[in-house]
């Protein structure tokens, strides 16, 4: 928590062997520094290279849509914690609540 998200891009990129842990902290470094695009791009990316997301990437990406406000988008999150199960999860279902509280519905 130094601050620095070019640093923390560097090492992620340069990283050979990333798992759901690895990419949970490049999206977390994403949404402290409110660039929640990026963040999205990289929640693309890493279920597009097969890494399947757990309820600490969905907690994230949700804070993500919370931060910047992005209703919208954590919607089309909200479906698909649904559809993969994982919305009685009460990490991910308190993420949900306060999603739709902070951005509105």
């Amino acid at each position: 928590k130094c601050g620095s998200l070019e640093d923390a891009s560097k090492v992620f990129c340069q990283m050979q062997n990333r798992d759901v842990a690895s990419w949970n902290s490049m999206l977390a470094v994403y949404v402290q520094h409110e660039r929640c695009t990026e963040a999205f791009k990289l929640y693309e990316q890493m279920q597009l290279g097969g890494v399947v997301p757990n309820r600490i990437t969905l907690v994230t990406i949700l804070d993500a849509c919370t931060v910047c406000s992005l209703l919208g988008e954590g919607k089309l999150v909200h479906a698909q914690i649904v559809e993969s199960g994982l919305e009685a999860d009460v990490f991910v279902g308190t993420s949900i609540v306060n999603m739709y509280g902070k951005c509105g519905s």
